[in-house]
């Protein structure tokens, strides 16, 4: 029994390490770099040679310009609204410190560029409302980029420091900070729930076929990078549901992160419903629960996970 338990206990220990290790995998790069601060006085080429000079791996060099861009950077709701595209010039992006997504994307291209990284910046789409969803944009509204360190289709990587530097409201009028490491060398599976590039050679893994396909995915939360988010049930972000029967949720997480609380949010604005606790099981990296739905309706449909949004839904529910 002694040998199962502590068997049990170096397992438990083991995975805890490995969880810690891929946590604190950049921890020394990003803390360099914070050390270094804003550099408000530095151009591009200098504030790219400053952040990335101390480091000979490709990676943490471009983990270094991924991380001084989304602290220093903001995106400019104004600028978005009206697709400004002046505030996609790296060199107006640093002197002002605001851009729109491409100027992010565009910023990091060239700094990865005089790091000798290959990198490209990449136009495609994403959600930012629920209404998004089964609502395709007429055109692109989102950038981020691509970089490649190696010769095989394995070595290329997301990045996506403009949604890592924080996010805007639904109206694109208030900009909150908030650095999300997971949108640097992004899971490719959940970054492609959340991504649907305009050309098609630039979907890294698997991923939707087309943009109306895309745009009939659920809409994902910043929280989901945090957890490293999987596999949700429903898969569509549109469903059908019964107040007579039990809606079932589910989704898988890297268990790096202890699931505490999930919460459930019906409708929004003002027809917000207060937060709902879902008892859920945990079966080892898998989470799931059901919901009964009390009136027929059609309206948002929220998943809270430790207090933040995970991935949100449209709900249809009928008697």
């Amino acid at each position: 029994m002694k040998k199962i338990f502590f068997f049990l206990l170096s397992i438990s220990i083991i995975s805890t390490a490995v969880a810690q290790k891929k946590e604190n995998k950049y921890a020394a790069v990003d803390a360099y770099v914070k050390k270094l601060g804003s550099l408000d006085s530095f151009n591009v080429a200098t504030i790219a040679d400053t952040i990335t000079r101390s480091f000979d791996d490709k990676e943490k060099k471009a983990r270094a310009i991924f991380y001084w861009i989304a602290n220093n950077i903001a995106l400019d709701p104004k600028a978005v609204r009206a697709n400004d595209t002046k505030k996609t010039d790296p060199v107006i992006v640093v002197q002002t410190r605001k851009a729109t997504a491409l100027g992010f994307s565009l910023l990091v291209q060239e700094m990865c560029s005089m790091a000798n990284i290959r990198c490209l910046s990449v136009d495609g789409y994403t959600k930012y409302s629920v209404e998004d969803i089964n609502n395709p944009a007429d055109a692109p509204n989102h950038s981020w980029n691509v970089v490649q360190l190696g010769k095989s289709p394995e070595e290329w990587f997301y990045i996506d420091a403009a949604k890592a530097s924080g996010s805007l409201d639904s109206r694109f009028t208030i900009f909150t900070p908030r650095f999300i490491s997971g949108y640097f060398f992004a899971d490719k599976k959940l970054f492609n729930l959340d991504h649907c590039p305009d050309n098609g050679a630039w979907l890294l893994g698997e991923g939707t076929k087309s943009v109306k396909e895309f745009y009939a995915l659920p809409m994902i939360g910043n929280y989901a990078y945090e957890i490293g988010l999987q596999k949700p049930t429903p898969a569509t972000g549109f469903f059908k549901a019964k107040t007579s029967g039990t809606t079932r949720f589910s989704f898988n997480y890297n268990e790096s992160t202890a699931i505490k609380t999930i919460d459930i949010i019906l409708g929004e604005g003002k027809r917000q419903s207060k937060p709902e606790a879902a008892e859920f099981s945990d079966g080892g990296g898998q989470i799931s629960f059901g919901y009964k739905f009390k009136k027929d309706d059609s309206f948002p449909v929220k998943l809270v996970v430790n207090g933040e949004t995970l991935i949100q839904y449209l709900a249809e529910v009928t008697e």
